[in-house]
C-alpha cells in the first residue's frame, strides 16, 4: 500500500482506479465491508484500489473543539487500511480551499482529473463540496456523462443496529470494551512510539513505557490489563509502501491512559504501560525510540489523583495483581 499526499504527488503513470471516500475512523466492521467491496470491484475492474481520506478530518476542520475523539491516528489508520491489501491511501489536506470546492469542482478536479475515477463506492449517507451539496444522485449524473460508475454501500448493522465510528467511541466512553471490540472486530488498540516521560516510575521501582499518542483527545480513560505488541518493520515513509510484516514480540502488562499537566498546564493526552516480567537480560531503555501497540483487554478502575507517593503504589500495586490475575485466572 502506498500513502499519497495531494493530488500533485498521485504517478504520473496513474491511469484509472476504483474509489471510496470517507474517514475510516477506527476501521471497524463497516468500514471492512466497504474495503472488501472495494477490493472486489478492482479485481472486476483490473485497476488500482484506493481511499481517499481528509486531513484534518472535516468535523475537526469546522469545529475543532467540538469534534470528537480519534478512535486512530493517522499512523494507527494506516496500519489497519493497510491490512486489507489497499493499493493507495491518497490523502488531501481539509482545508479553505477543498472547503469551498464546489461538488461539481470536486468530482471535476479530484475524481476526473486527479484520480481518473473509473468506479466509486460510497456511504450511504455521503455527503460533499461546499455546503454538503454533492450526493449520490449528482455523481451518478456525472459518472453517466464522464463514463465512470457509482455505486453505494448500504447501511451496516449488527443486531438491528448500525456499526459506526460513534458507537464504538460511546462503548468506550462508557467502558464497554467488549462491545466495541464486536464492532471493531478485534480488539481496540493504540500505538506509539515510546519516548521519555517524567520516569516517576523509576523511582518507586515500576518502570513505565511513556507512549507517545499523537492526539490531542482521548476516546478512554483509565488503569487496564493490557497486552503490549512490538513489530518490527522496515520504516514507512511517505508515497513508499507500507511494510506489514516483521518479528512479533507481546508482553502482558497494565497502562494508565489518561492526561497530565505539561509544564503550561494544558492537559496532554497520556498512555503510560508497565510490562510485566520484561526480560531481565534486556536494558531498560531498550524500548526508547521503538513502536508498541497497546492493546486493551480488561479496565481495572478510572484513573485518580493521589495524594503521596505511598498511596500511588499502593494503588499501582493493586492494578498489577488485578491484571495478573486477569492473565491468569485460577
Amino acid at each position: 500500500m502506498r500513502l499519497i499526499r495531494g493530488l500533485y504527488n498521485i504517478p504520473s503513470d496513474f491511469s484509472g482506479c476504483v474509489a471510496t471516500i470517507g474517514n475510516f475512523d477506527g476501521v471497524h466492521l463497516g468500514h471492512q465491508a466497504i474495503l472488501q467491496q472495494l477490493k472486489k470491484q478492482g479485481e472486476e475492474h483490473q485497476l488500482p484500489t484506493v481511499v481517499m481520506m481528509f486531513e484534518p478530518q472535516p468535523r475537526e476542520f469546522f469545529s475543532p473543539d467540538q469534534a470528537p475523539a480519534r478512535l486512530a491516528n493517522m499512523s494507527e489508520k494506516l496500519q489497519d487500511l493497510a491490512s486489507f491489501g489497499i493499493d493507495y491511501i491518497l490523502c488531501l489536506p481539509f482545508n479553505q480551499k477543498l472547503r469551498s470546492m464546489s461538488a461539481d469542482q470536486f468530482i471535476q478536479t479530484i475524481l476526473l482529473d486527479g484520480l481518473q475515477i473509473r468506479h466509486l463506492i460510497i456511504g450511504d449517507d455521503f455527503r460533499f463540496g461546499c455546503d454538503r451539496t454533492g450526493d449520490y444522485q449528482l455523481l451518478q449524473q456525472a459518472g453517466n456523462k464522464a463514463g465512470f460508475s457509482v455505486e453505494d454501500t448500504k447501511t451496516f448493522e449488527l443486531e438491528g443496529e448500525r456499526v459506526s465510528s460513534t458507537r464504538v467511541r460511546e462503548y468506550l466512553t462508557a467502558n464497554d470494551l467488549a462491545a466495541a471490540n464486536t464492532l471493531l472486530g478485534r480488539p481496540y488498540r493504540m500505538s506509539g512510539r515510546i519516548g521519555y516521560g517524567r520516569q516517576l516510575g523509576r523511582t518507586i521501582g515500576i518502570p513505565t513505557a511513556n507512549v507517545i499518542l499523537q492526539r490531542n483527545k482521548l476516546p478512554m480513560t483509565g488503569v487496564y490489563a493490557v497486552k503490549a505488541i512490538e513489530i518490527t518493520v522496515d520504516a514507512c515513509h511517505e508515497s513508499q509502501a507500507l511494510d506489514q510484516s516483521g518479528n512479533v514480540k507481546e508482553w502482558q502488562g497494565v497502562a494508565n491512559i489518561g492526561v497530565k499537566p505539561t509544564v503550561a498546564g494544558t492537559p496532554e493526552p497520556s498512555l503510560e504501560v508497565h510490562i510485566f516480567d520484561f526480560p531481565s537480560s534486556a536494558e531498560e531503555g531498550e524500548l526508547y525510540g521503538k513502536r508498541l501497540t497497546i492493546e486493551f483487554c480488561q479496565k481495572i478502575r478510572e484513573e485518580k489523583k493521589f495524594k503521596g507517593l505511598d498511596e500511588l503504589k499502593a494503588a499501582i500495586a493493586n492494578d498489577m495483581q488485578v491484571a495478573r490475575e486477569f492473565f491468569s485466572p485460577s
